[in-house]
């Protein structure tokens, strides 16, 4: 025989507030961002070249780039290297209007000594820009970021190892976070045990410019990142996109292409990818690319007429997306 509740503790359990769900954040990652020659132009001329992807970018709760420059005034041009990268300051505004965060673990960064790499991360902290992958030292470069969204911890650790290594800091020099296996595997444990992180995803500054499959070089590092802790990897670096893949439930894209960068004639290089990843306290729930193409200037514009990829938890490979976007 089932008995009915009292009329009071009726009441009380229609006001009992239901079970707060589990938080979902969203983070945006693009690829390489460079902000001198042409996409510097047109910043000085008054223009936002991030402005076409202005309306995708806000949808995001962090908004990650990678800084393929070093922002500054001074320092000398590395003789020994064939392009060299240094954006003017003024850029800085038009950055952070779009992006919370940049990586610094490249080849560009330290394209004009350590001096101007230091002025650069002093700048990004006037700007309020957060950075990962670099720092004044040794220690603070292989230090992660920690975010907190919506009560979670999401730490974002970046590494080099396309040369030159002279860029990597040491004890006493500003400069980016060199990636060893070893201390990547540290780096990432560290990341939840002393930095109570909820999730670590490493964004990786690696593989051979213009090809399209990761090497087995990355293969191997991204499967390190995972065994050791890690919720996903997201890489660039060749100047195209490349393959993605799921390993243990996890994703890995190894290649998001450039973002904000001119002097290509290639479809390919001018071709990348916007990266929405939704994660919670588990670990990366859905992504979705949207495709970018770069114009002659350098400036991203969403491909409204062919849809990105996407992924869900549990899936072992990405698949078209089905919402594809409307010709404009």
């Amino acid at each position: 025989m089932i008995r009915a509740l009292p009329a009071a503790l009726l009441m009380l359990a229609l006001a009992a507030p239901a079970t707060a769900a589990e938080p979902t954040v969203t983070i945006a990652f693009v690829g390489d961002i460079m902000l001198t020659d042409t996409p510097g132009k047109v910043v000085r001329q008054g223009r936002d070249p991030f402005a076409p992807f202005s309306d995708l970018l806000k949808q995001a709760d962090i908004r990650v780039g990678n800084l393929e420059c070093v922002v500054a005034t001074t320092g000398v041009a590395d003789p020994a290297k064939p392009y060299s990268f240094r954006a003017h300051p003024r850029t800085l505004p038009v950055l952070k209007r779009h992006f919370d965060v940049v990586g610094l673990a490249n080849n560009h960064s330290g394209d004009f000594g350590p001096a101007a790499f230091a002025e650069m991360l002093g700048r990004l902290d006037k700007a309020g820009i957060a950075y990962f992958g670099g720092g004044h030292t040794l220690k603070e470069a292989h230090t992660p970021l920690i975010i907190e969204r919506k009560g979670l911890r999401i730490a974002l650790l970046g590494y080099d190892e396309f040369f030159p290594r002279s860029f990597e800091a040491d004890v006493d020099k500003p400069g980016v976070a060199w990636s060893e296996d070893e201390q990547v595997r540290l780096d990432i444990t560290t990341a939840r045990s002393l930095h109570r992180a909820d999730l670590v995803i490493p964004v990786m500054h690696w593989g051979w410019e213009n090809e399209q499959r990761a090497s087995a070089r990355q293969r191997q590092l991204a499967r390190l990142m995972i065994d050791a802790g890690a919720d996903a990897v997201v890489g660039g670096h060749p100047h195209v996109t490349q393959d993605i893949e799921t390993y243990r439930g996890k994703p890995i894209i190894y290649s998001l292409g450039n973002f904000l960068f001119d002097s290509f004639t290639s479809e390919d290089n001018n071709t990348g990818w916007l990266l929405h990843m939704e994660v919670g306290r588990e670990g990366v729930r859905h992504w979705r690319t949207h495709i970018a193409r770069i114009d002659r200037e350098g400036v991203p514009h969403p491909d409204r007429r062919k849809a990105g990829s996407c992924w869900e938890a549990g899936q072992t490979e990405a698949r078209p997306c089905s919402d594809k976007p409307a010709a404009r």
